[in-house]
């Protein structure tokens, strides 16, 4: 189990009073902070989050905090959103959720500039935001303080943001962190939203901010309003205005904030092991760090990952990181330990890994040996390259896993890398049980929110949120380098690499094509097309493969037209294969098999055959081997 979060201790806190009300005036993180409190509060505590010029338009605020909610403040003024004013952020809404028993889920309020806060802020974490409100809001930095649309902007604040962010005039153009964008998860979350504008705005002109806003937010299912503010005074041409009925906008916040709403934790689904500190330190110390994630489709799709490694770099603003990406869709355990050397450590030697493969090991039908074997030979593999190194292992959601824990059971896949994560010290969630559990508590349903194994910007949400968890809370221990412990099966792959098909000999019938494609159709995979292939087509074609080490196998093509294939090591008993898949009428599947991985070490030979008769569903007989599979 992990432990909280780490809190500063903060200093004296200073009880003064704001419109009747009791306010707590502390510092934190070296900037002023405040809350104020209601006389009585709602249960479950819910609150308000004002960014910049908390003082300004407080109608509204008086009147949640009569009605029982907190109101809360911390001076950021000076970041603009920077990513370093969102780890503040982070950290004092961690404090007051956690220390202070503030409500999971926190009403954003933002006005002008502080539009860039809330915004910067809920994407990071729409599973924390009940609602939002923001007035007459800077959503593009490029029209404020940039004044490259219609409006004056502000050349001053322009220049401390171009700083602040490190950016030139041209790159500030292209710059997309800014609240227009990136909105899909909180659409994913229905977080709901309101804008009061002023409709002759000309420092934040609403067709330059809310305008485009509200339009993207819609466009991806997001639920949002805007009320034109047209009544009484008008100054800072257009820019400040009176606050028609607030009390409207008190009910919008109540409406969405109460009663409150407490999402499961999601420390119960993380083990922290030996956890990340030698990494952290790495990264910390040395101001460069190497992470590398490991999958199938889930990791290769644009999610989690991106959001993980935009993470590290806000977490550690300091450290140059180079990220290795070697997602590749539907690859389990088996494949990923044999690409190792090839998609991880040939771009670098990871201090920090992120391993998943229980879904593709679910679909793919690997025994509990071969997934204990895949998953172990690439722990050990790592540790032997880098024995400080930390791992991540995350069992994914898919439905098959759902129905196990329906019925009471816990998925092998999800067993298999739990046990190898607490063998040797690695981090470990458990992301399929947190989704079966949320689904089952009423946080949201597969069918519509989480939608598919291929998760959607809510389910990328999901997985994000509890990876964050890890990050923030681990404890950063540095330990030892690692002393492999003895071997969960002394058969794992911790010595699997590919082997190049030119090692192949005495081919009949085989041959290479340097750049194969299909001839049909049918849809391929990413590093497995338009690449060097031996490609048998009919029965009896052959070949043979001399190798050293104690396992072998072939990683194929499986397309419409798979054939059946026998093969015999060192002259023993032929066995016959099929390499057709349920897949292969859909897709030219990469598709991994091993031949025999229980071998005594040293050389070996291999004899593979193309069998006379075919899988009744497919249309041809062919053999298409990418890589020969060889463990030493």
């Amino acid at each position: 189990m992990v432990s909280g979060p780490f809190i500063v201790a903060q200093p004296a806190e200073k009880v003064s009073t704001w419109k009747g009300f009791e306010k707590i005036d502390f510092t934190f993180e070296n900037r002023n902070a405040w809350f104020v409190k209601p006389q009585k509060a709602i249960a479950g505590n819910p609150w308000v989050w004002r960014a910049h010029f908390p003082t300004w338009h407080t109608e509204m605020d008086s009147i949640l905090l009569s009605r029982g909610f907190h109101i809360a403040y911390i001076n950021t003024n000076d970041m603009f959103a920077h990513p370093k004013a969102m780890q503040v952020w982070d950290a004092f809404y961690d404090y007051l959720v956690n220390q202070k028993h503030f409500a999971p889920k926190v009403a954003l309020e933002g006005v002008s500039r502080g539009g860039l806060y809330v915004y910067g802020w809920a994407k990071r974490n729409p599973d924390k935001v009940s609602c939002i409100y923001a007035e007459a809001p800077v959503c593009d930095p490029k029209s404020w303080p940039g004044g490259k649309g219609k409006g004056p902007g502000s050349e001053k604040d322009w220049a401390a943001w171009l700083k602040l962010f490190n950016l030139s005039e041209e790159e500030a153009a292209k710059f997309t962190d800014i609240p227009l964008n990136d909105l899909a998860g909180l659409a994913a979350f229905k977080v709901p939203i309101i804008h009061v504008i002023g409709l002759k705005d000309k420092h934040v002109p609403a067709e330059e901010n809310s305008d485009l806003l509200v339009k993207n937010y819609m466009q991806l299912g997001g639920p949002i309003s805007v009320y034109p503010m047209t009544r009484g005074e008008q100054e800072m041409e257009g820019h400040h205005f009176p606050i028609e009925h607030p009390e409207y906008f008190a009910n919008f916040i109540e409406q969405h904030s109460v009663p409150v709403q407490k999402p499961l934790a999601h420390k119960p689904y993380i083990q922290v092991n030996k956890g990340l500190g030698n990494a952290f330190d790495k990264f910390k110390k040395e101001k460069k760090g190497t992470v590398a994630f490991l999958g199938g489709s889930i990791t290769h799709n644009p999610g989690w990952r991106d959001k993980t490694a935009q993470y590290l770099k806000e977490h550690f603003p300091d450290t140059d990181f180079t990220f290795i990406a070697a997602g590749i869709p539907s690859l389990g355990s088996t494949p990923h330990a044999f690409r190792f050397t090839r998609d991880v450590l040939a771009k670098g030697t990871p201090d920090l890994l992120f391993l998943e493969a229980a879904v593709n090991d679910r679909g793919n039908g690997f025994s509990e040996k071969a997934q204990i074997r895949g998953l172990e030979g690439i722990l050990r593999h790592l540790y032997a390259a880098n024995p400080k190194a930390n791992v991540v292992l995350m069992a994914f959601a898919e439905p098959m896993k759902n129905t196990d824990y329906e019925n009471g059971k816990e998925p092998l896949e999800v067993a298999v890398h739990e046990r190898v994560a607490k063998h040797y010290g690695a981090a470990y969630i458990n992301l399929a049980k947190e989704v079966y559990d949320r689904i089952a508590a009423g946080e949201f349903s597969w069918k519509y929110d989480f939608k598919d194994l291929h998760p959607s910007p809510y389910g990328q949400e999901v997985y994000f949120q509890t990876i964050k968890e890890l990050i923030k809370t681990d404890s950063g221990t540095v330990t030892d380098a690692i002393t492999l412990p003895a071997a969960l099966d002394k058969f794992s792959y911790e010595k699997g690499s590919y082997h190049e098909i030119t090692e192949s000999k005495n081919l009949k019938g085989f041959s290479v094509n340097p750049d194969w494609k299909p001839a049909d159709k049918t849809p391929t995979r990413p590093g497995f097309v338009n690449v060097p292939m031996l490609v048998g087509e009919q029965p009896n074609a052959s070949l043979d493969l001399e190798f050293k080490g104690r396992g072998v196998g072939i990683a194929i093509i499986s397309g419409p037209d798979a054939g059946k294939i026998t093969y015999t090591i060192d002259g023993k008993k032929s066995q016959p294969l099929d390499l057709f898949t349920p897949w292969s009428n859909q897709l030219h599947l990469p598709w991994y098999l091993m031949l025999g991985d229980e071998l005594s070490p040293g050389k070996h030979k291999l004899h593979l055959t193309i069998a006379n008769d075919k899988n009744e569903k497919s249309t041809g007989n062919a053999c298409r081997i990418v890589y020969f599979l060889v463990n030493e």
